[in-house]
């Protein structure tokens, strides 16, 4: 899912590829959305762009000489699981653009589209930041830090810090994954209560006779969480790209997966919160954790990006060696004198594996044979259930 920091790339992106292009008419909703109509028209205007935490506003302003006269019109993204922004040309959409806005002629008509798959995705008309989601961790840091240590009496720290850390009301723009590194890098066990992590910033104090650059040094050098908060995803957008997502491309993803330490890592961790988000860690996972839970190792595997949704294919048959095994033990039971010859699995795997007892037939009163009824030597399959986070 998009986090802090796919929203601030997201952003820039549409800065950089949307400078100095003039679009114009009406801007296109796909029919299959149930998002609202988006009532703006111009023969001229601009696009541009601001994030904030999980949320991206999108502005259009009408340019000097565009008809007909109209107000400037802002637009609040939310990009749900799957949410992105492309620039394409205008007769080759990308699938599942639901929100289309197209370039003035006489150029070449472009086309800049809001792609959402699997359509969780929501905009709102008027450009206001939804209410209740508190400073954003990434642009507004010092106002996010004072949000959170003003609230600690807040319910929501009566929870583990893996379940607190996901709550948008106090760390707006961190997901996931962003909890799972942040947790990682200061050896916090995510079900850890949340007022005793975060209580303990408050006793944190560095001597007054630190100089300003040694304060600064010191802080950089060992961070505390809600530093981490802040600096965490900083390192995501400064790997530029389009951050997390196979869709944002091989080669980006690529450099995203080699940049995680925890999140989906060979030899990490796993449980479902309270909520059924997974979360990932190294230790122990702290008081607070699920009771009953069981913990899952990610196996030391190479993965592929991609690979998570290829495992929803059916997987190769492996109940025939276990059949082999059960017929092995039931023919080891027989006296010597009748067992017979086993047969090879590997030179006939449909062989059957149990020897058959003849059976005398009777002949049919009528005369006629009595037809063989048809046995079948292999068990249907179950699909193995896979679980990715």
């Amino acid at each position: 899912m998009p986090e802090g920091p796919e929203l601030h790339l997201a952003s820039l992106f549409v800065n950089e590829t949307c400078k100095g292009l003039v679009f114009g008419g009406c801007v296109e909703k796909s029919s299959v959305s149930k998002n609202p109509e988006v009532p703006f028209e111009s023969s001229a205007y601009s696009i541009s762009a601001t994030a904030r935490g999980k949320e991206l506003r999108l502005t259009l302003s009408p340019l000097p000489g565009g008809h007909p006269p109209q107000e400037p019109l802002a637009l609040i993204f939310r990009f749900g699981m799957t949410g992105s922004f492309q620039l394409t040309p205008g007769d080759a959409l990308p699938p599942h653009a639901h929100l289309r806005f197209y370039t003035a002629p006489p150029k070449p008509r472009l086309a800049l589209c809001f792609v959402d798959i699997r359509r969780f995705g929501r905009w709102d008309l008027g450009g206001e930041w939804q209410l209740g989601r508190g400073p954003c961790v990434l642009v507004e840091y010092e106002q996010f830090r004072e949000n959170v240590l003003r609230n600690l009496a807040d319910k929501a720290f009566d929870q583990p810090i893996c379940e607190a850390l996901l709550d948008q009301r106090f760390f707006n723009g961190i997901g996931n994954y962003l909890r799972a590194e942040i947790l990682h890098r200061l050896r916090i066990p995510p079900f850890e209560k949340a007022r005793t992590v975060l209580e303990a910033l408050q006793q944190r104090r560095l001597s007054p006779d630190l100089t300003l650059s040694q304060k600064i040094k010191a802080k950089l050098q060992n961070p505390d969480l809600l530093e981490l908060c802040h600096l965490v995803p900083k390192e995501v957008v400064q790997l530029g790209g389009k951050g997390y997502g196979l869709e944002s491309g091989e080669e980006d993803f690529a450099a995203f997966r080699a940049w995680l330490r925890c999140y989906g890592v060979s030899g990490m961790s796993s449980l479902r919160d309270r909520h059924g988000r997974t979360i990932w860690f190294q230790g122990d996972p702290g008081p607070l954790a699920p009771k009953g839970g069981k913990s899952r190792k990610k196996k030391f595997k190479e993965t592929q990006p991609g690979q998570e949704d290829r495992k929803e294919d059916p997987p190769p048959p492996s109940k025939t060696p276990s059949r082999a095994r059960r017929a092995q033990r039931n023919l080891s039971k027989q006296p010597t004198a009748q067992k017979p010859e086993q047969p090879s699995l590997q030179q006939n795997p449909e062989a059957p594996t149990v020897p058959k007892k003849e059976k005398k037939r009777r002949p049919a009163a009528s005369g006629q044979q009595r037809p063989q009824k048809n046995r079948t030597d292999t068990l249907p399959l179950e699909p193995e259930g896979t679980s990715a986070s």
